[in-house]
């Protein structure tokens, strides 16, 4: 038994919580393909899979009573108990009263935070600081905490004394109903432009205007929008609020032909666009790299480090850039995750053997790693595990750093949840580089110095990206 594997379901998805009936028959599960989460069933023996019941949850987790006839779900702080053999799911009413102490409550959460950080915390010493001194300082200022808000403030400034990454606390988020949000139509607009409407200096690729059948172009004028007049004297974003994802009627005027024209749109919310902005940096970036290096460098930025980033510079240094001669590596803004370990592997690859016939070669070993020359580029704006990589790969010399220090918070996250709804963490375990100095608040340094300035970088010049150009055709000439 110990060297059996045995795959459950017949199919990937995005498993929640698992739980099998109590003969061992069937397995039922929460799962998600696209959407929320459904109650899933497959039968063991004869692989029969099917959907139990659909829930459209957006979290949950599973638990049989006792007896393991009854199965109940928690959801959304909601408590349902499922019905398996009628396919039915019957919320289970709780009510009651309970009487708490609030100014207690935040007593109690103020010493379990001091006494969890004074057991876990990565180092003794507390960076120098006493912390018996900042229990007895900040604790005296607990009975004019009206509010968690103010509690996690309290909190979070205490934990500040400790100068370390990774730490602070936080309230239970506020929802609102119907609240303000504008909406982008996925457009850069003039902002001299002084009379009514809105003038388009370029359509985001992508975005809401980006369609063949629209043939919107730069220098067109957006004169109304859903029947109003764009009035130079209001606000834009008056116009677009809460009308994401929302149809919305656009009247555009052409200067060129004198002919106005009239479309129908789904706005996107103000994320969206920032993602479609960011695939136009990295686009941008990447057609710069390959003009001044006339197609002998490639371009990849990696934002995080997760198996997204990672499948995406796989799939281009592997695939779209395997033949150039070298790659830039673009760390910069990256927010960390756990990636570190498999980046370096994948950019030291040697290469040991040649596959190739008498005339050329026509592929090797390794393929699964790339075997050419990289550069990368780290800055301010990187974090956590973005700091790890630029630390091991300074300290292994896969390849020159260009840019600015990246801080040092290669350290590990320890969130926990309070009573009250609200959050807090400090550092349970930091790193060491491999010559024994603790990597929390121990930056790294670029080996070439380069910092974007004010005026260069607003004007569409990127010099830390033309220096990492400059630098890596050196490595490539060589």
């Amino acid at each position: 038994m110990k060297d059996r594997t045995k795959r459950f379901t017949i199919h990937s998805s995005s498993l929640r919580d698992a739980i099998l009936s109590k003969d061992g028959s069937k397995l039922y599960y929460l799962t998600r393909f696209e959407g929320k989460l459904n109650l899933w069933m497959t039968d063991l023996r004869t692989k029969e899979t099917k959907m139990a019941i659909k829930l459209n949850a957006s979290s949950g987790s599973l638990q049989w009573d006792k007896e393991q006839k009854n199965l109940f779900l928690l959801s959304s702080g909601s408590i349902s108990k499922i019905d398996l053999g009628k396919s039915k799911k019957t919320g289970v009413k709780i009510s009651g009263e309970m009487e708490y102490d609030a100014v207690a409550e935040r007593q109690a959460m103020f010493d379990h935070v001091w006494i969890r950080t004074n057991a876990i915390f990565y180092h003794p010493d507390f960076h120098g600081i006493d912390w018996n001194l900042m229990k007895k300082e900040y604790g005296k200022h607990l009975p004019y905490v009206g509010n968690s808000y103010e509690f996690t403030e309290l909190l979070s400034e205490m934990l500040g004394e400790l100068n370390v990454s990774h730490a602070g606390a936080g309230g239970a988020s506020i929802t609102m109903k119907n609240k303000d949000a504008t909406a982008s139509l996925g457009i850069f607009m003039d902002y001299n432009h002084k009379t009514d409407g809105i003038k388009i200096t370029e359509v985001i690729k992508g975005g809401p205007l980006d369609k063949s059948g629209f043939d919107i172009k730069a220098g067109m004028i957006i004169e109304k929008i859903d029947g109003e007049t764009v009035s130079a004297t209001k606000d834009i974003a008056q116009y677009l609020n809460r009308k994401s994802g929302k149809f919305t009627l656009l009247e555009i005027n052409d200067p060129e032909s004198k002919k106005n024209k009239t479309i129908t749109v789904k706005p996107i919310s103000l994320g969206a666009q920032n993602r479609l902005l960011y695939k136009r940096w990295v686009k941008q970036n990447e057609q710069e790299v390959t003009e001044k290096s006339n197609g002998q460098l490639g371009y990849v930025h990696i934002p995080g480090m997760g198996d997204g980033p990672y499948r995406d510079i796989y799939e281009k240094m592997m695939g779209k850039y395997f033949d150039r001669k070298a790659m830039i590596i673009d760390t910069r803004f990256n927010g960390g995750g756990d990636l570190v370990a498999d980046l370096a592997m994948f950019f030291t690859g040697t290469p040991f053997i040649t596959y190739e016939t008498e005339d050329k070669i026509v592929g090797g070993e390794p393929t699964s790693r790339w075997v050419k020359p990289t550069l990368a580029m780290i800055n301010e704006a990187q974090y956590s595990d973005g700091h790890c990589f630029a630390c091991g790969y300074t300290d292994l010399k896969i390849g020159k750093t260009v840019g600015m220090p990246t801080p040092g918070t290669c350290s590990f996250a320890g969130w926990e949840g309070l009573p009250d709804g609200s959050y807090w963490g400090v550092v349970p375990i930091s790193a060491k580089d491999r010559n024994g100095n603790w990597m929390e608040n121990n930056q790294t340094e670029p080996l070439i110095t380069v910092k974007n300035m004010p005026g260069k970088i607003d004007n569409g010049m990127d010099q830390q990206l033309d220096r990492a150009i400059i630098e890596l055709l050196k490595d490539v000439k060589e």
